[in-house]
């Protein structure tokens, strides 16, 4: 009888540290989405936001919905939109497979140190986060310049007569984009690997696979979670990503978020921005919910083998 009472006790209280993170989601997330999703089926209006009311009754007590689908309907007509979603999705994932490809390593490193460095290197990882964001974005621009520290440089000792071009192109807008996300895939990577089985690998050891045929094997598959988690943490925020293009990439680079700051600030056109966002979203979403249902039937397909 007690152990009973003491289980009622539990689930109400297992319940509640359940639902905190779904509150969290719903009051900073679904909540503010349902907000912007409301503006962009409102029309342009000098109230900024505008404030429509979509949902009416009529004098004889019908329901009436007002549905402005002209926003959306110029984003799937209008090239510039298309052509800023396919830069936007390109750069974000250049940027994650660079993550990748440079963070596996060390994350792979750092992992297999000794327990007394392990700390030390995984706190140089997470260093740069102790400074301002727009801050270190800034340090980039004062060393890629034309007149930069990697010129000068270059040019004092000889290598080049000529400053470089390093600034303001794709070359500096990838660097400086892999350089801010980099932390957020190696630091997914490094908790599966350092939870890893070694004696997994021994084992392949002993039945004569290769070092590099036993990390394809093992490693890797048993690596994937890692990478899943860290190629979101990367590509979501790339792809919506607005001071790094502004300050360090060309005049012609063309990202969701600056499209996002003019139709909010230059052209006040508040319904306009809110469909970019609410169709950015959906871009995002509906790809990691179907992959997540995905990878939830084959774990299921996997159980009942």
């Amino acid at each position: 009888m007690d152990l009973k009472r003491l289980l009622k006790r539990v689930k109400p209280g297992r319940g509640a540290v359940i639902g905190l993170p779904y509150l969290w989601l719903m009051v900073f997330f679904l909540i503010p989405f349902l907000i912007v999703l409301k503006i962009s089926f409102a029309a342009q209006d000098v109230a900024i936001p505008p404030f429509t009311h979509l949902v009416s009754y009529g004098d004889d007590g019908t329901l009436n919905i007002a549905l402005n689908l002209a926003n959306f309907q110029f984003i799937l007509t209008d090239a510039l939109y298309a052509d800023t979603y396919l830069s936007s999705l390109r750069v974000a994932f250049v940027t994650t497979l660079c993550c990748l490809l440079i963070g596996y390593p060390i994350a792979y490193a750092i992992a297999r140190a000794r327990p007394e460095i392990r700390n030390g290197l995984l706190l140089a990882v997470m260093l740069p986060f102790w400074t301002s964001f727009l801050l270190r974005v800034y340090a980039w621009m004062g060393l890629l310049n034309q007149n930069g520290l990697i010129n000068q440089f270059l040019m004092a000792t000889g290598i080049v007569h000529e400053p470089l071009q390093l600034f303001h192109n794709d070359f500096s807008l990838y660097l400086v984009m892999v350089y801010a996300y980099l932390p957020f895939m190696i630091l997914p990577l490094y908790s599966h690997l350092v939870k890893m089985d070694l004696r997994l690998l021994e084992a392949a050891n002993d039945l004569g696979a290769r070092p590099l045929r036993a990390f394809w094997k093992i490693t890797l598959p048993l690596s994937k979670n890692g990478i899943i988690a860290g190629a979101m943490m990367v590509f979501i925020p790339a792809v919506g990503e607005f001071v790094i293009p502004e300050l360090v990439g060309g005049s012609d680079t063309l990202m969701i978020g600056k499209v996002l700051w003019n139709e909010f600030f230059d052209n006040n056109n508040w319904p306009m921005a809110s469909a970019v966002a609410t169709f950015m979203v959906l871009l995002l979403i509906v790809p990691i919910a179907l992959f997540h249902r995905f990878e939830t039937r084959q774990l299921e397909g996997e159980k009942h083998v």
